[in-house]
């Protein structure tokens, strides 16, 4: 029995994936499910490019605003709260049209994930207060001891991994890597297109992300993030305050950051993890490639839609 299609449309922020999946909803029975690990955070719109009331009204999406900015949400929950979704979708007789730029979502989607422990709050309250007393680089020196193919993989001040690392070794006494190696692929139960927006023009690219971070300040990201801070209990340390562009205004806001190297602070940041996304993008197979910059990409995303959806 033939499987039912799905779409993924997938690639770097600024590359126009919101754009062309609306052409994409306005011309095909598709709904959207987001693959954006920043949306899922409630009151975190402006930043994060969330589109604003008007727009979810005609293009509703899934999977946004699922928890608040003091939670924490992982590539497994995504997975199953997306099959889940994608499901309904299917069941209603629509197509699930998955959009974003959160690449171990997409990995985690199309390949399963290896069966790590279980995060442990308390363990990670421990590791937190060990990085607070004696900074992250310690703990990443610490993790080079315990783990050296994964330390060496991380940045000393890659918080986030870093405590993860940390914490599937002392929870099980195995490294990441020895659970990587056991993964066992599981495969995505729909028949899917996975659409990956590449630009050729990387100054083009790195210009659209510049006009969006203008947009972001100018919107009011810095007022966002204040009324966080009051409606919230925030650190740096939670995921949702490790976003790019977030991150940058809360250390201006603690004085880390001048004011006047906000802006480049938080184009560079953006540039950079862009070129993180394209560098997954890269490692993935049986992808259908297209260029966001070019002439007209609409038509050959189209195109490749049509013929998927045809078989």
């Amino acid at each position: 029995m033939l499987q039912a299609p799905a779409i993924l449309l997938i690639g770097p922020t600024a590359s126009g994936k919101t754009a062309l999946a609306f052409e994409l909803a306005t011309r095909l029975p598709c709904d959207i499910v987001s693959v954006d690990s920043a949306q899922v955070f409630c009151d975190m719109d402006i930043g994060t490019a969330k589109p604003d009331a008007a727009t979810l009204a005609r293009f509703p999406h899934r999977l946004i605003d699922l928890i608040t900015p003091e939670q924490r949400y992982s590539a497994a929950a995504f997975r199953a709260d997306a099959l889940r979704e994608m499901a309904a979708i299917t069941a209603a007789g629509r197509i699930p049209l998955l959009v974003g730029g959160t690449m171990l979502y997409v990995k985690a989607l199309r390949s399963g994930l290896a069966d790590l422990p279980q995060a442990d709050d308390a363990l990670r309250s421990e590791i937190d207060a060990e990085a607070a007393a004696r900074g992250w680089p310690a703990l990443h020196a610490e993790l080079a001891r315990l783990d050296p193919e994964t330390a060496a993989r991380l940045k000393p001040t890659d918080a986030q991994r870093i405590q993860r690392a940390i914490e599937v070794v002392r929870l099980s006494g195995r490294t990441l890597g020895s659970f990587f190696a056991e993964q066992k692929t599981a495969s995505l139960p729909f028949r899917s297109l996975t659409l990956a927006l590449m630009p050729e023009d990387r100054g083009a690219l790195h210009r659209r992300i510049e006009q969006r971070f203008d947009a972001m300040l100018k919107a009011g990201l810095v007022d966002e993030v204040l009324t966080l801070r009051q409606k919230y209990r925030l650190d740096p340390e939670l995921p949702s305050m490790r976003c790019v562009g977030y991150r940058q205004v809360w250390e201006m806001l603690e004085g880390r950051l001048p004011a006047a190297e906000l802006r480049d602070r938080g184009v560079f940041a953006t540039r950079q993890f862009a070129k993180r996304q394209l560098t997954w993008l890269k490692s993935m197979d049986d992808l259908t490639i297209v260029d966001p910059l070019a002439s007209n990409p609409t038509a050959a995303v189209l195109a490749a839609v049509e013929a998927h959806l045809s078989v």
